[in-house]
């Protein structure tokens, strides 16, 4: 074997469901077309993937408000170009942030 390659361990765990769970994730692994093993592997996964994009925003830093206020301004600049039909609001459309403004 070339020294580039190294050796994946596999640890087994002996998981206990309770039986309805168990059937359930049965049913989708089935559906899915994976093995019980590799839909649960998903799962836990996916849990752990949510759990640490909860960890980064409670831990990010905070945008200030000055930072806020200069990047609307950069965002209301106008372009020269006029929106591509896509882009544009619907008649009648009053941003929320100009609401606020006009209530000064």
């Amino acid at each position: 074997m070339p020294a580039s390659q190294k050796k994946v361990v596999v640890n087994k765990f002996p998981l206990r469901l309770m039986p309805s769970v168990r059937r359930v994730a049965e049913n989708f692994s089935l559906k899915e077309g994976v093995s019980l093993n590799q839909f649960i592997n998903v799962a836990v996964a996916e849990k752990l993937a949510h759990l640490q994009h909860e960890d980064w925003l409670a831990h990010r830093s905070k945008a200030a408000a000055g930072s806020i206020a200069k990047a609307l301004q950069i965002l209301d600049r106008p372009t020269g170009h006029a929106p591509e039909e896509v882009d544009k609001l619907p008649k009648g459309y009053v941003s929320i942030r100009r609401k606020g403004a006009s209530g000064r």
